[in-house]
């Protein structure tokens, strides 16, 4: 028999909080999280912006300093929104859950660019034997999901998804399918990334897929909007706690929402380029998964990155879905406020599904001033939404043509 999978603990860094109240908060007030980058000299990019987590200390949450220093920045990030997750489901590993039952899965798109670009530098400027002996172990992307077993003692399935910007979403769909099928009876998943560095600002820039709205920051992130030139790169850790819904009621956990869908497909299509059918698909599959008519969607967190043609891909794909239902759905993209997360983006965009169930609040979409004519459904413009909805769909879309989807319902709905 399938066990129900319910989330119950959530976790986020990201450019507009480090806690789940401050998050949810800036969210609703329309906040956003974009800001001239501190991280480094951008006099000679031609994007300037950027949602960076500013004044992250791992000590402060709770990662031991001398360890720290052998974790690239994602992987901090990781590490802190796991143990924030932790904490939020009140799980004692070892005590209300057995170690061998809970797993890992935290993804991340790229892995660690600051340590590789750092290091060589290094290699250039001192030669080989500098090189320190972290890097590999610091770099690699599946790093993030080792340190938090390392750190929590979780022994369960232990796993990384590398999707790009599907990444997260992928993370957690996975997980959701190892706790069904009984694999593990508590899922620690997400994303991680920390890529506001020189080199990825500016080989995106060379792409000349970001936004340079570099002298009205805040209202670089437009997704669905007729002046959108971009998407804005942001960094951070979305992480969920996924636990059989027996084992939660048998330790009395508190529940925000439950995960009843996911689906995956490949564009075959394009590098960098979507393909509407491909989201289409991954949709559908989702919908098929959790057995509901398409109908029952009430709300979609989307992809909306503020690309000029993602956004209308992603318009097409829905309607594709929904026929007729499209245009009595809500979506919005938070992107908008947190920026793109790229491989934390679907872990952050989870826990802002979950919050919107169990709150009965949906986020807007801000800075939608002029809608694109081709874009033409209700994407929650610039004001949250008050709507008690019980069915809920989150959507991921990387380079590659990776596509995922996950579906949440109202627990108890």
């Amino acid at each position: 028999m399938e066990q129900r999978v319910v989330v119950t603990g959530m976790g986020v860094i990201t450019s507009l909080g480090t806690d789940l109240d401050t998050f949810w908060n800036s969210l609703l007030a329309g906040k956003s999280g974009v800001s001239l980058i501190e991280a480094f000299d951008t006099t000679d990019y031609p994007t300037k912006i950027a949602a960076e987590v500013k004044g992250f200390n791992p000590e402060e949450f709770g990662i031991d300093k001398k360890e720290s220093r052998k974790m690239d920045r994602f992987v901090q990030f990781a590490l802190a929104a796991s143990l924030k997750a932790i904490d939020d489901s009140g799980l004692r590993i070892g005590e209300n859950v057995d170690s061998e039952r809970i797993g890992v899965s935290v993804g991340s798109g790229i892995g660690g660019l600051g340590t590789w670009e750092d290091q060589h530098t290094i290699l250039m400027e001192k030669g080989p034997r500098r090189v320190s002996p972290f890097f590999i172990p610091m770099m690699i992307a599946n790093m993030a999901s080792g340190q938090i077993s390392i750190a929590t003692g979780a022994k369960g399935p232990n796993t990384t998804a590398v999707t790009a910007c599907a990444t997260g979403t992928h993370s957690i769909g996975d997980s959701y399918k190892m706790i069904q099928r009984g694999d593990a009876d508590v899922m620690i998943c997400g994303g991680a990334e920390a890529t506001i560095r020189p080199i990825a600002m500016a080989g995106f820039s060379n792409m000349r897929a970001m936004s340079t709205r570099n002298e009205e920051p805040e209202k670089a992130s437009r997704p669905f909007d007729t002046d959108r030139d971009g998407f804005v790169m942001g960094e951070g850790s979305g992480v969920l706690i996924l636990e059989s819904l027996e084992h939660a009621l048998k330790r009395g956990a508190k529940i925000y929402a439950e995960v009843i869908g996911y689906g995956m497909s490949g564009d075959a299509h394009h590098m960098t380029e979507p393909d509407p059918d491909g989201a289409a698909r991954c949709m559908k599959r989702a919908i098929q998964d959790a057995g509901i008519a398409p109908d029952a969607i009430e709300y979609i967190n989307a992809h909306g990155t503020s690309t000029p043609v993602g956004d209308k891909s992603e318009t097409t794909a829905i309607k594709t879905t929904f026929g007729d239902h499209a245009y009595k759905l809500a979506v919005s993209s938070t992107k908008s406020m947190t920026g793109h997360m790229l491989g934390a983006a679907g872990g952050v965009e989870a826990v802002i599904l979950g919050l919107s169930l169990k709150n009965g609040v949906l986020p807007p979409t801000i800075n939608l001033d002029n809608q694109d004519p081709e874009c033409d459904l209700d994407y929650v413009p610039n004001v949250p939404r008050k709507a008690d909805i019980s069915v809920a769909l989150s959507n991921s879309f990387g380079f590659g043509g990776h596509n995922a989807t996950i579906i949440m319902r109202k627990y108890g709905a």
